[in-house]
């Protein structure tokens, strides 16, 4: 437990001392995600990975994969979120969509803050919304809208391979993934989780709003 007090003020104070950008939604649809940090659980093999201080190995990062039958980004790796109902603020919309995609109810006292808003190619503003999930027993994904759900370990994504960056002749920003275990995420997802990276736990203040997505991600 006084780990992750230590980790959760380290989260906390990392975003004060960060002015967070929003974008302008004209012409958008609003959308939110949780970055949600929950217990990573039993089965994973941290030896030998250096522990920032004042940090918990334990922690982990609640992603999906989307549900295969999804007309957009089927079984592709996500955060929980979607839209933002009309009177809704992000961080209501991120906890009701926590709640209808994984079955995880939280409480307005799980808030942290938030990261940069981000602008993807398929139309969306998105604003990640930090979530602390604890435990984050009983989840179920909803079929129509979940495949699976991982608890990723944050230690994964301070791999020395990471960002990956990939230069494309359409645009003079790389594209940005995150690899994960042999695989990879692609921004917009892995923007939010880079800089989840940098200035959460780093404590470093990274924007990624120019980053690149690949063209899947466009549609």
């Amino acid at each position: 437990m006084q780990r992750d007090a230590q980790l959760r003020q380290r989260i906390v104070e990392h975003l004060q001392s960060f002015r967070v950008l929003s974008a302008d939604a004209t012409g958008h649809r609003a959308a939110a995600v949780a970055v949600a940090i929950a217990d990573e659980g039993p089965g994973a093999d941290l030896a030998g990975i250096p522990e920032p201080q004042g940090w918990s190995s334990a922690a982990a990062l609640l992603l999906t994969r989307r549900a295969g039958s999804l007309r957009a980004h089927a079984g592709q790796w996500a955060l929980p979120g979607g839209r933002i109902d009309e009177g809704e603020t992000p961080e209501q919309a991120a906890l009701r969509e926590l709640h209808e995609e994984v079955g995880l109810r939280l409480g307005t006292d799980s808030l942290i803050g938030r990261l940069d808003d981000f602008v993807t190619r398929s139309g969306y503003v998105i604003t990640p919304v930090l979530v602390w999930a604890g435990a984050a027993r009983d989840m179920l994904p909803n079929p129509l809208e979940v495949q699976s759900i991982h608890r990723i370990p944050v230690t994964e994504f301070l791999r020395a391979d990471a960002p990956m960056l990939e230069t494309r002749d359409d645009s003079e920003h790389p594209v940005l993934r995150m690899p994960v275990g042999d695989s990879w995420i692609a921004a917009p997802t892995a923007a939010v989780l880079y800089q989840f990276r940098e200035l959460c736990i780093w404590g470093k203040p990274t924007r990624v709003a120019h980053f690149e997505q690949p063209h899947f991600a466009w549609k």
